[in-house]
């Protein structure tokens, strides 16, 4: 009996922490982010800068577990947003800015990219749903 009840609570452990690993952190009520710069099909250098914008949400540092907050990433050539209930990757395509930045300046290689900005919660998750801008092309000559 008593291996049965340590077994029972491993289970009931086991089960609350992979519920709160996948709660995603709700998005505040008419939240967007947006690129501000450079303009959807402009022709910028190797390197430029890239502002951002939100409305409806406030920014904070990674960690800061304000509600109604989160940071940006950067999804670089990015065909698919990442999973739901898992955090964003942190790569040379999913860069991110988790001192709560509104800009940064981007390296690219010559060619077509596209950008995208999504908001990340205090642990990198994203929200419910995704607040996500629209992704931009730009022409890095």
């Amino acid at each position: 009996m008593k291996s049965f009840m340590s077994r029972a609570a491993l289970a009931g452990l086991l089960m609350g922490v992979s519920v709160l690993a996948s709660a995603a952190t709700p998005a505040p009520k008419g939240a967007e982010v947006s690129i501000v710069s450079p303009k959807d099909g402009g022709t910028v250098p190797k390197t430029f800068m890239v502002k951002f914008a939100v409305e409806n949400v406030s920014l904070a540092p990674a960690g800061d577990p304000t509600k109604n907050t989160g940071h940006h990433h950067l999804l670089i050539d990015v065909d698919q947003l990442p999973a739901a209930g898992q955090p964003i990757p942190s790569d040379a395509n999913h860069v991110h800015f988790g001192k709560a930045q509104t800009q940064a300046e981007v390296t690219l290689t010559p060619g077509e990219h596209t950008l995208q900005l999504e908001l990340g919660d205090a642990n990198h998750m994203p929200f419910d749903p995704p607040i996500v801008s629209e992704k931009i092309t730009v022409n890095v000559k």
